[in-house]
């Protein structure tokens, strides 16, 4: 996409390699569900354009609803403290959920959103996340579906934005340096500016 191109340091997955990697997953949770429902909740809103090419390679019954969370910072570090801003509008009582996220860094906020959705009654919870940045992980959490572990750069691409922008970049890519304002240190810097689903 050539309006971003310049923007960007390096592609570190290309569409293609998105694309293969989805399919995989999609027979993966397939093969794992046997033909049971599943009630697919998408993180808001970097997880937008994963979760829409992932259910469509689910062959199994799919419900989707959409959750937001807030994870509140100070400076570039997260508090602990957690909001949701757009609560599930469905029950997920007895159902099997697949919680899809964009990138999961610290941790925080979701073991907070799996400890708040078991208490729900839910038959099973597993987690389905396109990105993993395991050395930033604070607090230990079990993914069951990883798309790519990644190194702790800036990215951006494929639903995930800085500052609203980057999200229908068709790769994922590592943003320069000279291009992201504000943030200090970049290289070791998570999308923590991307409070309301960042986890």
């Amino acid at each position: 996409m050539k309006v971003y191109d310049n923007d960007i340091a390096e592609i570190l997955f290309n569409r293609d390699e998105i694309k293969e990697r989805i399919n995989e997953l999609g027979v993966q949770i397939t093969a794992d569900y046997n033909g049971e429902e599943v009630f697919v909740v998408s993180i808001l809103r970097g997880s937008m354009l994963f979760v829409a090419d992932l259910v469509r390679k689910m062959d199994l019954p799919v419900i989707m609803d959409t959750m937001a969370v807030s994870s509140y910072y100070d400076g570039t570090e997260t508090s602990g403290k957690v909001k949701i801003n757009k609560d599930l509008e469905s029950s997920i009582t007895g159902k099997n959920v697949l919680i899809v996220e964009d990138i999961v860094d610290t941790g925080i906020t979701l073991k907070f959103l799996l400890e708040m959705l078991k208490v729900r009654g839910a038959k099973s919870i597993k987690i389905c996340s396109f990105l993993s940045k395991p050395s930033r992980r604070k607090t230990a959490v079990d993914i069951d579906y990883i798309g790519f572990d990644i190194e702790d750069y800036f990215v951006v691409g494929y639903g995930l934005d800085y500052n609203q922008k980057y999200r229908n970049y068709p790769h994922l890519g590592r943003l320069k340096e000279e291009n992201i304002k504000g943030l200090g240190n970049v290289k070791r810097s998570s999308n923590c500016f991307r409070f309301w689903w960042s986890i």
